[in-house]
């Protein structure tokens, strides 16, 4: 279909409005302070957004900690890739791996914990602009550690840096507190149809 030039004046004009309208939208919006961020949901990606907003604040010369609570010590792009950074960057692993994998309640409750202490003290470092704690989500789910305390403890945080949780099952009360939360749904995984983990797409 072909279009007029009174299609485009007629375009242009709707383009203009919205332009203004957007610019008075825009100005009403002052806040400015760290955010709380909730990535959960079945889906793949919640991790990888994460460390995606890590690389946005590099580019901004901000500091970043990431402390992944279930993983292990599996080796990853996302590790190879932030270890060039170590002056602005800390990347710590201190899961046992996932419960059925470690088998062990009391190794995974005494992990769980000594990760909850060091996130602490990363959220209270007044050096650090931006707290990952990926996978705290699902640690929370299995009562490794006592909700009402973590989630005291995010209501007093500072308000001068930003955090961000990930993980399945997030709870009602958390996604409450949360500035902005992000569910990940699952349309489609290689994984149902036989495939195993993919280097670079999925670790």
């Amino acid at each position: 279909m072909s279009e007029t030039p009174e299609d485009h004046a007629r375009h242009n004009a709707r383009m203009k409005r919205m332009a203004e309208a957007r610019a008075r939208m825009q100005a009403r919006r002052t806040l400015e302070r760290g955010l709380l961020i909730v990535h959960t949901g079945n889906g793949k990606g919640k991790s990888s957004s994460a460390f995606g907003m890590a690389i946005r604040s590099l580019g901004w010369g901000m500091k970043v900690a990431i402390l992944q609570y279930v993983k292990g010590k599996w080796e990853t792009g996302e590790r190879s890739f932030f270890e060039a950074y170590p002056d602005l960057l800390r990347f710590e692993v201190m899961g046992e791996g996932f419960t059925w994998d470690t088998q062990d309640r009391a190794r995974d409750i005494a992990a769980a914990r000594a990760a909850w202490e060091r996130s602490k003290a990363m959220i209270l470092d007044p050096e650090i602009d931006f707290v990952i704690l990926d996978e705290l989500n699902i640690v929370l789910r299995d009562d490794t550690l006592p909700y009402e305390e973590v989630l005291a403890f995010l209501r007093d945080r500072p308000l001068t840096k930003h955090i961000c949780i990930t993980g399945r099952g997030a709870r009602p009360e958390l996604l409450a507190l949360a500035d902005l939360v992000t569910e990940f749904g699952e349309v489609k995984h290689p994984y149902q149809a036989g495939f195993k983990a993919q280097k670079g797409v999925e670790y």
